[in-house]
């Protein structure tokens, strides 16, 4: 599963039985397409996600204190992924980052604009702030 789908998995499917180890189909790495729904989540998601509630509502479960409205890393650590440079390095290539990667401060606040323009093109409601 690609990084990106692994993250919207954990997202969008929080509350459904296996959603962290449901296969997501995606596009080819580096194409800078967004993973392509499953049909039975499609199908079963007919609103919106309300990704800024979800994400608090992980936040305040969370012991440490973490910013994703800001930090990718911070995104990824809440949701319960790998947050290290290599898996970053490989989102960036999934979202066809071409910055230099060895630059992590801006690969990084790309990642997260990317991340959450990807989740409000797929079914997510991202408060309007975070797209900019």
């Amino acid at each position: 599963m690609s990084v990106l789908g692994n993250l919207f998995n954990r997202i969008f499917h929080r509350n459904q039985p296996g959603a962290a180890t449901t296969t997501a189909q995606t596009a080819p790495a580096g194409s800078g397409a967004a993973p392509q729904p499953q049909a039975g989540a499609a199908a079963a998601t007919t609103e919106r996600v309300d990704i800024e509630k979800v994400l608090n509502e992980m936040a305040e479960k969370n012991p440490q204190k973490l910013n994703w409205r800001t930090s990718i890393v911070d995104l990824m650590k809440l949701v319960g992924m790998d947050s290290s440079l290599a898996e970053r390095k490989q989102l960036a290539d999934e979202l066809g980052y071409t910055g230099d990667k060895n630059d992590s401060a801006s690969m990084n606040i790309w990642l997260h604009k990317q991340v959450m323009k990807k989740m409000s093109e797929n079914g997510g409601k991202v408060p309007a702030d975070l797209l900019d």
